[in-house]
């Protein structure tokens, strides 16, 4: 099985440093954990007007993320409340 590397943007380390949420913290890094051995889970949208920019939802947060496959890499790069992450 193909396991793909996460990284975080400056911006989403950030949000994960910053989050008081205990629960909400442990939900979003087990997404961001999960997107190593599926990039594309259920329920997961593609950005329209974006390459390769995919969202996936947790709650009332999105994380948007960019797919790499050539490279098997996976870039967070927002983690915001659904009414400010496609701002």
């Amino acid at each position: 099985m193909t396991r793909y590397a996460v990284n975080l943007s400056a911006r989403a380390l950030d949000w994960l440093i910053a989050c008081r949420d205990a629960t909400l913290k442990t939900r979003i890094s087990r997404m961001v954990d999960a997107l190593a051995v599926n990039p594309r889970p259920p329920g997961c949208k593609k950005l329209k007007g974006e390459e390769e920019v995919w969202r996936v939802r947790v709650g009332d947060y999105r994380i948007l993320y960019e797919v790499r496959d050539a490279q098997l890499v996976v870039l967070v790069i927002d983690i915001a409340n659904r009414a400010k992450a496609y701002r």
